[in-house]
């Protein structure tokens, strides 16, 4: 069998024009999603390394430790990446305070997009995350 990038087992991250790799963030217990970043290879390699969450700032230029200012670290449980490894998931738990986002909040996504009472428009509604779905026990035949 010819070994693909779908069937390997070799990490080989697909970095995109800019030499950055999108990064999803969730909650490693309830599932949230806390923030997106981007990584560049120095930030995916200190995040491996370390266990501690790295990302690549695109304001700033620079690499950037997430929470080294405010004590709320993101301690890596669990990194996975796509099919084409040209993105990476990354279940964290939050360490400090227990927020993700710079202004306090737990997620960095607090507000809903929603559509405005004019034409074209749309505005941001503060909103909690929606509660996570449970999913139905497994089964046994029997």
């Amino acid at each position: 069998m010819t070994e693909t990038i779908e069937t390997t087992h070799s990490f080989k991250p697909n970095f995109g024009p800019e030499g950055l790799i999108p990064a999803i963030v969730t909650d490693q217990r309830s599932g949230d999603v806390l923030m997106f970043a981007y990584m560049n290879e120095m930030a995916l390699e200190e995040t491996i390394a370390s266990g501690i969450g790295h990302f690549w700032s695109r304001s700033r230029g620079k690499l950037w430790k997430k929470g080294e200012e405010s004590g709320n670290l993101l301690k890596v449980i669990e990194m996975r990446t796509d099919c084409d490894q040209d993105v990476v998931w990354i279940a964290a738990e939050v360490l400090g305070d227990g927020v993700a986002c710079h202004t306090g909040e737990r997620s960095c996504f607090y507000r809903r997009v929603v559509q405005a009472n004019r034409p074209g428009g749309a505005v941001l509604e503060f909103a909690d995350l929606p509660q996570p779905k449970t999913m139905p026990a497994k089964t046994t035949p029997v």
